[in-house]
């Protein structure tokens, strides 16, 4: 059964890949093939990638897109206009977003009812003003006090408490993946998913279509639905030559009753708890809110359910708290975010910026992927400059061998500014945190790159003088000892490796 279902699989994206090729091909006949439609259909191309370059010149954007593009757009001039169209000129693109808006719009006024505290956090919060007012006044994301944070890494102990809150739940069960895959991780979940099910919960379960490209059949939600579990998938993989496919939902969600939230860069698969090895010990990080700030999380797995299904439904009739009081007490203040590419505001890497910022004392930053653009990378040398305690660690054994040297491209220039560089040896750290002046710290789901920062979906949560802001730290500084430094003679690499890091950070954005 197990083979017959990867030979399915295998057969269904090899023929997506073969269908995007022929398309390709296609268009490559159409310009070589030496007719004179074939040179008026060649001269149109090379027009439309000058109307191209000019337009992205004059845009509002990022000047590493705007190089990265432009560059593109000039060495491929008969094909490199028309893929830019392609990324940006999608009438399915423009629904889509318009649809985005609306949910965000729904869900807006309701991010309050689980009672914000924003004046209190503002008396008592005076250097982290400036992020907390951000956030709620412009982002529209709440600050909360009445919420446990518990920090759980590695993966083993998030499923740990994943399990145990899960069997509690009574009303709802709501999971938001990028990658979902059969394994002993994912079976011990559905278990309990099934008998919840069965018990007269409801189970919601959504996962990004190319995250789960190779780890699970075409016909899943088909599957989870003999078992009572409603499932959607997340932008479809289609086998057509557009550029649509990079925004993808990076997000790793569960919301249990509204009550109960976890977040993080652990997604449902046996690697992330260490049951499978597949680049040496994963080192991931999640953390779990028990209080007032789950709902934030809840409202953002309903808009992007809303968003798959095209099921327009109240979402306060999810909300916790209706018929009795919340009886969580807990120190500090919890300020949960996401992120959308759809509009123009980039809430994680502001998020990021704040953090960096407003450091007085450090900042210890975990990061699979460190490609940047230079508004990090000014600030984070600023900060060092200044007298800040800046480290960051990143994986020695990569998984993205073309991401990796883009990674170590940036090496140099942080480490002469005074920015310590760790590489993780006993295997991939995949983590996304920051902590800062054992005051402030996040957990979330953004990588330092261009794709988390700029176009995938992705959330996390701000922590505020929590328990779980020294937890954060202490497990940055026992890392440490599993990581070798990067001195500045490392970074020294020899000059063709140099001039390829160069090239790649170049068309970094694009990655």
């Amino acid at each position: 059964m197990h083979q017959r279902w990867l030979r399915s699989l295998f057969r269904r994206r090899m023929l997506t890949i073969f269908l995007l090729l022929v398309q390709v091909w296609f268009l490559i006949r159409i310009v070589t093939d030496g007719s004179q439609f074939s040179q008026r259909f060649s001269h149109l191309l090379t027009l439309i990638s000058i109307a191209a370059v000019l337009y992205i010149v004059s845009r509002k954007d990022k000047g590493a897109y705007k190089t990265a593009w432009s560059i593109l757009i000039l060495s491929v001039p008969l094909f490199g206009g028309f893929l830019y169209l392609l990324s940006t000129v999608q009438a399915s693109k423009w629904r889509f977003s318009k649809n985005v808006r609306h949910t965000q719009e729904k869900a807006k006024a309701l991010y309050d009812s689980s009672g914000s505290c924003y004046v209190t956090a503002m008396e008592q919060l005076p250097q982290h003003r400036t992020q907390i007012r951000y956030l709620e006044h412009f982002s529209g994301f709440p600050i909360y006090a009445d919420t446990e944070t518990h920090y759980l890494t590695p993966g083993e102990k998030k499923l740990e408490a994943m399990l145990t809150e899960l069997e509690r739940a009574e009303r709802y069960i709501f999971m938001e993946y990028f990658i979902v895959q059969e394994g002993v991780m994912w079976d011990s979940i559905l278990r309990i998913l099934k008998r919840k099910a069965a018990q007269g919960v409801k189970v919601r379960l959504l996962y990004d279509d190319m995250g789960c490209f190779l780890t699970l059949p075409k016909d899943y939600p088909k599957q989870l639905k003999r078992y009572g579990i409603e499932c959607a998938v997340f932008n479809p993989f289609r086998p057509v030559l557009t550029v649509k496919q990079n925004n993808r939902d990076h997000r790793k969600i569960t919301v249990i009753d509204g009550k109960v939230a976890f977040t993080g860069g652990i997604n449902l698969a046996d690697e992330y708890i260490n049951a499978i090895e597949k680049h040496g010990h994963w080192k991931d990080a999640a953390i779990m809110l028990k209080g007032r700030a789950a709902w934030s999380f809840t409202l953002m797995f309903l808009q992007m359910w809303e968003l798959c299904t095209h099921v327009d439904e109240p979402y306060e009739r999810f909300a916790p708290w209706r018929e009795e009081a919340c009886d969580i007490r807990a120190e500090g203040y919890v300020q949960p975010y996401a992120d959308s590419p759809m509009d123009e505001e980039n809430v994680g890497e502001h998020v990021y910026l704040q953090i960096i910022n407003g450091a007085k004392d450090y900042v210890y930053i975990n990061t699979p992927y460190l490609i940047v653009d230079d508004s990090v990378l000014s600030a984070l040398c600023l900060a060092a400059k200044s007298g800040v305690d800046v480290r960051i660690v990143t994986p020695h054994r990569w998984d993205k061998w073309l991401v990796h040297m883009t990674t170590r491209s940036y090496y140099r220039e942080l480490v002469k500014a005074g920015v310590k560089i760790y590489e993780y040896t006993s295997g991939f750290i995949h983590a996304k945190t920051f902590v800062s002046d054992d005051q402030i710290a996040t957990v979330g789901t953004t990588n330092l790159d261009f794709r988390s920062l700029y176009l995938h979906y992705e959330c996390g949560t701000v922590l505020y003088k929590c328990s779980s802001v020294m937890e954060v730290k202490e497990d940055f500084m026992q890392t440490l000892h599993l990581c070798q430094p990067i001195t500045e003679q490392e970074c020294s690499a020899n000059l063709m490796l140099r001039l390829l890091q160069d090239i790649l950070r170049l068309f970094a954005p694009l990655m």
